[in-house]
């Protein structure tokens, strides 16, 4: 579907222009060179973006803007001239998204259109992912009925409601990203954006544009100016998942970012404000880290203000139960099926150490809602790492021999190299994209 923009501009040549521009670039164009037939086309909506120029013949185009901002979500962007700046600085404070000062370009004008939707279709996602999980991230819900996990859940409603930055410890799998989450969704910007960064699934070269954005031209490939996802989540929250990864020149621009809330795009001279929360998780020793110089002291004591230790499920097994029930639950309604586990299976699964935690117990779980044949899973029916049945010739699938061994190889590898994704994709020889993808099928991606 088109994103519509509603454009209020009385001079004929410069709306015909324009609009031309935006429906080339793929927007569906209201145009109206009057205040009140744009105001009875925009109460006729919705519309994604407005531009409106400050001078109108029938109404100031502020009036336009104080309505369109009491109504609706719709991002303004002002067209003003020179000598109306003022007016531009005033529409900023009544909530305008930008202003763009005549005569420009219409590459710049487009680029602005972008960014305005950029961020709106962010606020968008974010309204919905509050819909949808933020009741139960504000309640008591989360899943972990052991003292060990009831502790995490104590520090984590005592941290929420601060702004200090939280460090969150545990090995792959043991859902730090979930704790992280809550600890947005219970804070008071939770109704701002909350943005995740996995920080080892994106190439060094890469990461830094992510991050703090850049402005066009700044590298071969940036046809337009991009913000980060710093930017992005202004007001909000930022989670930066395995921070550990981060190559040694990222970690000086985050401590910046933490100590004096600024940044820069790549290939920018402009200095930037950011108002953001930061969240971080690794299961790396940090401190280690710092020994071998892979990772700054200064980030290490700035990020570790408040530490979260996630323990592994291996030492809270009394969460097993109520975690494959949950899982169960979930996989049963999204397949259309009503499956359980038998008294075998559960006990089976609590007799696992389970090397990939939380992660790897869900993905049992929906493998076996997945290929079960009747609505009772059995000790049989479980993969062959938890249980093989006695005295069966045929022995286990030769593609599961093959994913175990993989899986095995993978844990042996990230162990030897102390977790660094870097290194230990080299030794298996492939991609550090390609580790993280089967780590993350395996249950080994840290979530």
């Amino acid at each position: 579907m088109k994103e519509k923009v509603l454009l209020i501009e009385d001079e004929k040549l410069m709306r015909v222009t324009i609009e031309d521009a935006l429906k080339a670039a793929g927007y569906e164009v209201s145009s109206h060179a009057s205040g009140e037939k744009a105001l009875q086309a925009f109460r006729e909506g919705p519309f994604q973006v407005v531009v409106t120029d400050v001078r109108l013949p029938d109404m100031d185009g502020l009036d336009i803007l104080r309505e369109v901002r009491a109504s609706s979500d719709a991002q303004v962007i002002v067209m003003t001239a020179f000598g109306t700046i003022k007016d531009a600085v005033e529409a900023m404070k009544m909530g305008a998204f930008d202003y763009i000062t005549k005569p420009f370009s219409l590459d710049e004008f487009l680029i602005l259109m972008e960014r305005a939707l950029e961020v709106k279709r962010l606020r968008d996602e974010n309204l919905r992912l509050k819909r949808d999980l933020g009741r139960c991230y504000s309640s008591d819900c989360i899943i972990g009925e052991s003292v060990e996990m009831q502790r995490v859940f104590s520090l984590v409603d005592r941290v929420a409601g601060s702004d200090s930055t939280v460090l969150v410890l545990g090995e792959s799998g043991t859902g730090k990203e979930l704790i992280a989450t809550t600890i947005h969704y219970r804070s008071k910007r939770k109704d701002k954006p909350l943005i995740k960064v996995n920080c080892a699934a994106i190439p060094d070269g890469l990461i830094e544009s992510e991050l703090f954005g850049h402005e066009k031209g700044a590298f071969t490939g940036a046809v337009k100016r991009k913000p980060g996802r710093f930017e992005l989540a202004e007001g909000g929250t930022i989670f930066l998942d395995e921070i550990g990864d981060l190559p040694l020149a990222v970690q000086a621009k985050i401590l910046r970012v933490i100590q004096e809330r600024t940044l820069e795009r790549v290939g920018g001279t402009e200095t930037l404000n950011v108002d953001v929360r930061l969240l971080a998780a690794t299961n790396k020793n940090l401190e280690e880290e710092v020994g071998k110089r892979n990772f700054r002291e200064d980030l290490y004591y700035r990020l570790n203000v408040i530490p979260v230790t996630i323990p592994p499920l291996r030492e809270r097994k009394d969460d097993i139960p109520a975690l494959a029930a949950f899982f169960l639950n979930k996989y049963n309604v999204r397949m259309s099926r009503n499956v359980r586990f038998s008294k075998d299976a559960m006990a089976e699964l609590m007799k696992y150490d389970f090397p990939g935690n939380v992660r790897e117990l869900e993905n049992i779980v929906e493998r076996c809602v997945t290929l079960a044949v009747s609505e009772m899973i059995t000790k049989e029916d479980l993969p062959p790492t938890l249980s093989r049945k006695a005295g069966d010739d045929r022995g286990p699938r030769l593609s599961d021999v093959a994913a175990e061994a993989e899986k095995e190889h993978i844990m042996r590898t990230l162990k030897a190299t102390g977790g660094n994704k870097t290194r230990a994709a080299e030794m298996l020889g492939i991609s550090r994209k390609n580790l993280w993808e089967k780590m993350h099928s395996y249950g080994l991606d840290g979530k």
